[in-house]
């Protein structure tokens, strides 16, 4: 008789497609064991099936334009920050795309924004990543330095969408069809993705930052407004890649 440690591992590698086939063929054991594993199998099973469900809805808006081709999702990460730059980044996915658990991006952990990103850059037909500096943010405010960003990111793009989604703003001197989403990295699953690239690609940057300008918490903090972040700016002043309309409040 097959040993629970070994069911346990059968049911821990199986694909959730290919769980409950292999559940009802344990079903017959009555072994206390086995049976607690079958009921924790019904429960994977039963969050499975409700995340595809959820990213099943998170294509609405991509589906409302079956005419076009290629449908970016945009989004941006770093307005708030008091240091570093602002990161967009546009995505094309295939509408065929498969991929689950995309979502808002401070909704999944770093972890798993991680996973993801290595997921999305693989399987996109097409991503484009654009950053507006800090200097940029100060020169010309943060929202027009984002909507740079954003040019920027779709001007990178090996395929131009034909129809852009964005996360709550309409960009200026952008001649794509855009609909702009309220919470849109939360409705819609190309902004999501789009969201997840910027904020990992952001991130890393500010780790690096943290290397170049140790005492501010950037690989922590990623150069918002944290109180260990706001006391080493009273006591050390700024660095270089402080935005300076930002932090007259604290220094």
């Amino acid at each position: 008789m097959e040993s629970i440690g070994s069911i346990r591992e059968r049911i821990k590698a199986c694909p959730e497609e290919a769980l409950a086939a292999l559940l009802a063929e344990l079903a017959t054991d009555e072994r206390a064991g086995v049976q607690s594993l079958i009921a924790s199998g019904r429960k994977r099973i039963a969050a499975y099936e409700k995340e595809v469900a959820r990213t099943e809805q998170m294509w609405h808006y991509e589906r409302l334009y079956p005419d076009r081709e290629y449908i970016g999702g945009i989004d941006e990460v770093g307005r708030g920050p008091l240091a570093g730059p602002v990161v967009a980044a546009c995505v094309i996915l295939p509408k065929d795309c498969k991929l689950l658990y995309i979502n808002d991006s401070k909704q999944l952990s770093e972890k798993k924004r991680e996973e993801l990103y290595d997921r999305i850059l693989e399987e996109a037909v097409a991503v484009g990543i654009g950053s507006s500096s800090h200097e940029l943010i100060d020169e010309i405010n943060i929202l027009q330095a984002t909507y740079a960003a954003m040019r920027e990111a779709i001007s990178r793009m090996s395929v131009q969408p034909d129809q852009l989604l964005v996360d709550a703003v309409h960009i200026p001197g952008i001649s794509i069809p855009q609909r702009g989403i309220i919470k849109g990295d939360a409705q819609s699953i190309s902004i999501a993705a789009a969201s997840i690239v910027a904020k990992v690609t952001r991130d890393r940057l500010m780790v690096e930052m943290d290397e170049k300008y140790p005492g501010y918490g950037f690989a922590g903090n990623k150069g918002y407004g944290s109180a260990e972040h706001i006391a080493a700016l009273r006591e050390k002043g700024p660095c270089e890649i402080h935005r300076r309309s930002f932090i007259h409040a604290f220094v």
